[in-house]
């Protein structure tokens, strides 16, 4: 793993909040050329530390009814590999939006997408559960989402009290 400079440090900062800023924009804001930024902004998609720039949706605006999922999975490592195996089959179920390895009681956490509460249980039952390093699952639906990515979802509610002068 390879130290980032301070300048690819501060481009990441910057994009992490607004990845639609232009490079020249995150140049006047750094105080260096566009080119210095557009160089950095290259190095880091070529060295896959930049692997995508995505939207975050507040879906609970959209009339679609998909239902997530966080699955804790207990697993068996495998011999020689860990747990680098099953994650990776577990990544290529296409319901399957992240996987992360984790400390503690589990050991992989599991975001799952679906239609709706049978097409999860679905994947479990017939997809995640069957795999045979899988010891067991617990799987939690996401009911609301308040905050993702550092974006709060919701407009905080107006203080309604009533102010009390002495």
């Amino acid at each position: 793993m390879k130290q980032l400079s301070e300048l690819k440090l501060k481009v990441l900062d910057l994009l992490k909040e607004d990845a639609r800023r232009d490079p020249k924009l995150l140049a006047t804001l750094l105080g260096v050329s566009s080119e210095e930024v557009a160089a950095a902004i290259a190095e880091l998609e070529e060295d896959h530390v930049i692997v995508k720039y995505a939207t975050v949706i507040n879906s609970s605006k959209l009339d679609d009814e998909k239902v997530t999922a966080l699955i804790e999975v207990q697993i068996t490592p495998e011999r020689g590999r860990g747990f680098e195996a099953i994650a990776e089959r577990i990544y290529l179920f296409p319901q399957v939006m992240s996987v992360y390895l984790m400390s503690g009681a589990y050991d992989l956490l599991v975001e799952v997408e679906g239609r709706n509460l049978k097409e999860v249980a679905s994947f479990v039952s017939d997809k995640l559960s069957p795999l045979e390093s899988v010891l067991s699952t617990k799987t939690h639906f996401i009911l609301k989402k308040y905050k993702q990515d550092g974006i709060i979802f919701e407009d905080p509610e107006e203080d309604r009290r009533l102010m009390i002068s002495p």
